[in-house]
Parts: C-alpha cells; structure tokens; sequence
C-alpha cells in the first residue's frame, strides 16, 4: 500500500509497505482524506521536539471502514473520522473522564504512526460516526475540534467580547466557535494575509500587530480589555504578551503550545483575578459538537478549505504549501 514517511527532516518519500492486520477489537479503515496542520509542517522542517524519525504523519483523517470485528458499532463502507489521541484509559486524567490530557497518550501521527497511508488499523474506540459529511468535510473535523474544546474550556456565557490571538486554522476554529456560543468576536495576528481570509471568508473584525495594534484593541475593547482572550499563536512571546489584553474578572485560554517559560506580572495577573486555562487537544463532546455544527451548516468547510493534493505529490508538494503559510488555511491531501 501507498504510504508517505518522513525519513528525516526536509525529506518526504512515497513508499509501498505491507497494509495492516487488525487486531480482535480494532477496524481497518481505508484512509480517503488526510489534513495538513502545523504539526506536520513542523514535523517535516524538524521543529517537533517529541518525535523519532522516520515517522508516518498524519492526524486530521477521513476514511472508510474496510473490516470491523463481529458485533462492532461499525459496517463496511461507513464514512468515519477518527480521534487521533490514543489514550490509556486508566490513568489519573483518564479516569477522570479527561482522556484528551492522559499522561500517556500517544496522538497519531506524532508518538505513532499516523494516517498518510492507503489503510490503517484503528481501535475502535478512535472511530467516530462521520455519516452526512463529505470526507473533505470528515478531515476537518479534528482541527476544528481543537477550537470547540478550548470555547468549551471558557464557559462562555454569551455576549462576552472576546479575542483570539493567532489567526491560523486553530485561531479561525476557536473564533467560529466563540462566535456561535454568542461572543462578540475579534482576531489579531502578525500577518495581513491571514486577517484578509478571516474578513473575506468570515466576516471577523481584525487588527494587524503593528504599531498602532494596542491602540485599536484598547479601542475594541472599550478600554476595558476582553472578557476572555485566547492565545493560538504557538509563540511564546506572544503568549506572555497576551496577558495585558484580558480584562479585569477575565479568562485566558492558551490553545498553542510553545516551547519556554511563561512570564506573567504578578501583581498584573492577581488585579485582574485573571482565570488562566490551558486547552489540549480535544474530548468526545467536542468531536459531537463540530460534527453537528457541519451537517447543520453553521460552520462553512468550504470557505476553510483552501488547498488540495494528491497524496502521492505530498513529497514534491509540502515545501510550497509551506511557503504560502499565510494563503493556506487547510490544506487536504487525497489518497
């Protein structure tokens, strides 16, 4: 079968290994669909700190169920995505009914190998129902699920106003979301190209980090700062920064993960009565979420969308895509 591994940072290579046998309580899924996210682009340029090559990426998956054991919930030839957090099961986190943070869980495509393949054998715990959904639409379900979570760990109230920093597909995910949970929404990034898409797609309010940037937020937000701030830039610097926007009584929600410290005044976080919240990964609940919003039609897959290729290109393909970082918003490779 087709099979994509990074050998070694910078270098991608199409290679046929024998498919997968399934075990007793697993499926064979043919993967149809494969999303590209940050962490594979950091994978592949040999920024991710907790990877061995060679490594078979791939996470954001769309597929079809080829086997499935006697009795399973699943039939042959039903669309799934899949939630790539393979978790324990038994410790702390997952028994408290917090799998997505389990102190041991292997995520697809980065402790294990992921989905850039013709089939793969999944536990059946990791397959979710994607009926209704084109499998373009089945391969964004993970990212956006990544942007539900994090809403959810806000508790939004509603009306709220409401800042995300980091305009890429998980700051866009995060924002769709605390927009449907009625917040009044604004993004800001450092690159004009990303805040165009989020205006002409979405319909976002945007500030450009430039020098009159604390001046439009300090006017966005009424001089008050936001009642919560979110934090997708994936840039430690950023996230110290972002403190200063949060209002008095407000909530911060780190969604990116950096590498480093974080740097707060304390005497700055303590007058605020800041709540600081980290969201990892995502739940079942939110997986459900995303899928219903999409069949229902309030989040457009189609304006998310941007990029597609062949998976066989991936090799050749990968260095553009990168590139054009700030015109490609979801890039989604076809096996």
């Amino acid at each position: 079968m087709l099979t994509i591994v990074c050998q070694q940072p910078f270098a991608l290579e199409a290679v046929e290994r024998d498919a997968p046998v399934a075990g007793p309580d697993s499926l064979l899924v043919r993967i149809r669909r494969v999303g590209l996210c940050g962490t594979d682009y950091h994978i592949y340029a040999g920024r991710q700190p907790f990877l061995s090559y060679p490594r078979v990426m791939g996470h954001e998956l769309a597929g079809e169920v080829i086997a499935a054991p006697a009795g399973s919930a699943f039939a042959v030839g039903q669309v799934i995505t899949i939630n790539p957090y393979l978790a324990c099961g038994t410790c702390i986190a997952c028994r408290a009914g917090k799998p997505n943070c389990c102190t041991r869980v292997a995520v697809l495509g980065v402790h294990v190998d992921g989905g850039m393949a013709e089939v793969i054998a999944l536990p059946e715990r990791a397959a979710i129902d994607a009926t209704g959904l084109t499998l373009d639409q089945a391969a964004m379900v993970e990212f956006l699920a990544i942007g539900a979570h994090a809403v959810a760990r806000a508790r939004l109230r509603g009306n709220e106003t409401v800042l995300v920093r980091g305009a890429g597909p998980i700051g866009l995910a995060t924002a769709l979301f605390a927009r449907l949970d009625g917040a009044r929404v604004l993004l800001f990034d450092t690159r004009a190209a990303r805040l165009d898409q989020a205006r002409s797609r979405f319909g976002f309010d945007a500030i450009l980090a430039d020098a009159q940037a604390d001046a439009r937020l300090d006017a966005a937000s009424g001089g008050n700062g936001f009642d919560c701030v979110f934090d997708a830039t994936g840039s430690i610097a950023a996230m110290n920064a972002g403190l200063a926007c949060v209002a008095h009584g407000g909530s911060y929600v780190l969604v990116g993960v950096a590498k480093g410290d974080l740097v707060f005044a304390d005497p700055e976080f303590h007058k605020r009565e800041t709540t600081l919240l980290a969201s990892r990964n995502a739940l079942a609940a939110d997986f459900a979420r995303v899928i219903a919003a999409i069949r229902s039609g309030a989040i457009d897959t189609a304006a998310l969308h941007t990029h597609s290729v062949a998976a066989i290109d991936l090799p050749t393909a990968m260095p553009g895509l990168i590139e054009r970082a700030d015109q490609v918003l979801k890039a989604i490779a076809s096996f």
